[in-house]
């Protein structure tokens, strides 16, 4: 029996920054900056990934690796045998740092399986995106990171008992995000862990109304960002854990920038009004020195997405 010819796919998929300050858990925004990964499959069934920039040397490069294993959870909850894969990845997304990089890896991953489902020549199979997201979210285990990652913009995202659900929405055009990276990591587990259980009835209050307010910001009225990026549920509590992201924040309040944590840090997202006060931000974390990557950017309209490609079978 002839073997079945190779098939390949590319994928982009964006980093994110989640909880946007008072959207504990609910609120991300999808960032243009991002991966790049092509998948093609071999008849012999193994799986090798191959990583460039940011994890190379540090991340499995086997069917451990997360991207393989998110792809592989696919095709195992749709009753489908997984094929051989050559993963090469090229890595923008900072490790540890409060940018998705895990939930990206994982839409990488599902996005793989997507589209080699699609374009299986015996059995070709079209995910919709609740099922995107609910294979995302089976992983990650909540979907506040990977909806950005998938549909792109701003994203609002719940859970019900028939699984996760997400509303996108577009962000004004004069949203400037900055988000500022730290040369030291910070896990989400640990970030996590300093989370109380129970939080006083007034800053519940107070984080609802700024949610809602800050949806308003980002999609109509970008002046009242400072105001709607305002937190009491999570932030103060891991300021202890990562005391110079807590204290480059401070200061960039005091100077009247939106900046917040970006997911569970220790990265700082800054949402501007404008591009020169985006500007104002950035020169301001300069002064608390090198450790802090300015990297100004666009927000991702698009999510990930996913492409068919000529195969180029890689060597044995």
């Amino acid at each position: 029996m002839t073997a079945a010819a190779p098939r390949a796919v590319r994928v982009r998929v964006p980093a994110t920054s989640a909880n946007l300050g008072p959207g504990f858990d609910t609120l991300g925004l999808a960032l243009a900056h991002g991966d790049e990964l092509t998948a093609t499959t071999r008849s012999d069934g193994a799986v090798r990934v191959a990583v460039s920039g940011v994890g190379e040397g540090e991340v499995p490069t086997d069917v451990s690796n997360l991207v393989a294993r998110s792809a592989a959870h696919v095709y195992s909850r749709l009753g489908r045998e997984l094929p051989g894969l050559d993963i090469v990845a090229h890595n923008r997304i900072p490790h540890g740092r409060g940018m998705g990089s895990s939930g990206s890896a994982i839409v990488a991953g599902v996005m793989i399986a997507a589209g080699l489902l699609a374009s299986d020549p015996d059995a070709p199979l079209e995910l919709s995106e609740d099922e995107l997201l609910a294979f995302a979210t089976e992983l990650e285990g909540h979907p506040d990171n990977v909806a950005p990652a998938l549909f792109g913009g701003l994203t609002i995202a719940w859970t019900t008992e028939e699984g996760p659900r997400f509303k996108r929405l577009l962000v004004h055009r004069g949203v400037a995000p900055l988000v500022l990276v730290p040369t030291f990591t910070m896990s989400t587990e640990l970030a996590r862990s300093l989370q109380p259980k129970e939080v006083p009835y007034a800053d519940a209050v107070f984080n609802v109304s700024r949610s809602a307010l800050l949806v308003a910001a980002l999609t109509q009225s970008p002046e009242l960002l400072f105001a709607a990026t305002e937190d009491r549920l999570h932030q103060d509590y891991r300021g202890e854990a990562m005391p110079q992201t807590r204290d480059l924040i401070r200061a960039l309040r005091a100077a009247g920038h939106a900046a917040v944590v970006s997911g569970a840090g220790p990265s700082i997202l800054v949402l501007s009004p404008g591009p020169a006060e985006r500007l104002a931000a950035a020169e301001l974390a300069a002064e608390h020195g090198p450790e802090w990557r300015r990297l100004l950017l666009a927000v991702d309209i698009k999510g990930a997405t996913v492409e068919g490609i000529p195969a180029v079978p890689a060597a044995a």
